[in-house]
């Protein structure tokens, strides 16, 4: 089984527009994330997909593998599904290109997903962390996830879900992290899939794939990691690497 990693790299993000070149502890959040995929050893190779020629000369710049975008794409699944297609693989590992801290323990529990799957039955699979923050349940930046009794996704969303009618009753809030660990076939499809209805109104890919019948296994861990979409955002990682060096 051949496990690659694509991260997909666009530098005009509409709500933090550069966010990828921005200065991370001294080097740009893009770089920091492709080291850190690199560094977990799991992948038999890894590239960074981008349609930004700055992007592509700051991996070169340190030794990375980067492949230019020949279209143009609304989302990362698309971006590395062109790249891809003429790449020997099983599985492709999407990693976001503003998450530069993702664990190796969470990228092994995906890979395993599919190392257990002896029926093929997983087409996707992604994480999910409980939230228990109000702020950060409510907050629309924060894509929601709700499972079925077997793990596989229900459906995303930017609302809060499921909504709490009951207030007597417990209920545990999961955010979708934006990592995900596709069969290439599964990848493929999704790309000569049109954009779908709830998908454009979402504004969330993975939503394609539940309204075309394919089955996302979502695999629940507790570690945290920070998804740079703000300048906020950016802030808290630097912090966060402050810490780390003290």
């Amino acid at each position: 089984m051949k496990i690659i990693a694509m991260i997909p790299a666009r530098y005009n993000a509409t709500r933090f527009p550069g966010k990828l070149m921005k200065d991370l502890a001294g080097k740009p959040v893009i770089v920091r994330t492709y080291e850190a995929a690199v560094n977990s050893n799991l992948f038999e190779e890894v590239y960074v997909v981008t349609d930004s020629q700055i992007i592509q000369n700051v991996i070169q710049d340190n030794n990375g593998k980067v492949i230019m975008s020949k279209k143009e794409h609304d989302c990362g699944s698309d971006r590395i599904a062109e790249a891809v297609e003429n790449i020997e693989a099983d599985i492709v590992i999407n990693v976001q290109g503003d998450e530069p801290f993702i664990d190796t323990i969470s990228l092994k529990k995906l890979i395993q997903t599919f190392k257990d799957d002896s029926t093929n039955t997983v087409d996707l699979a992604s994480l999910k962390v409980a939230m228990h923050d109000e702020l950060e349940i409510n907050n629309p930046n924060n894509v929601k996830v709700i499972t079925d009794s077997f793990g596989f996704a229900l459906y995303f969303s930017r609302s809060v879900i499921p909504y709490k009618r009951d207030l007597d009753y417990s209920t545990t809030y999961y955010k979708h992290k934006g990592v995900y660990a596709f069969r290439k076939s599964a990848l493929l499809d999704f790309y000569n899939t049109p954009m779908t209805p709830l998908e454009k109104s979402e504004k969330i890919e993975c939503i394609r794939y539940l309204e075309v019948g394919k089955k996302i296994k979502m695999i629940e861990t507790d570690i945290e990691s920070i998804g740079i979409d703000t300048p906020e955002d950016l802030e808290k990682a630097i912090l966060f690497l402050q810490k780390e060096h003290e």
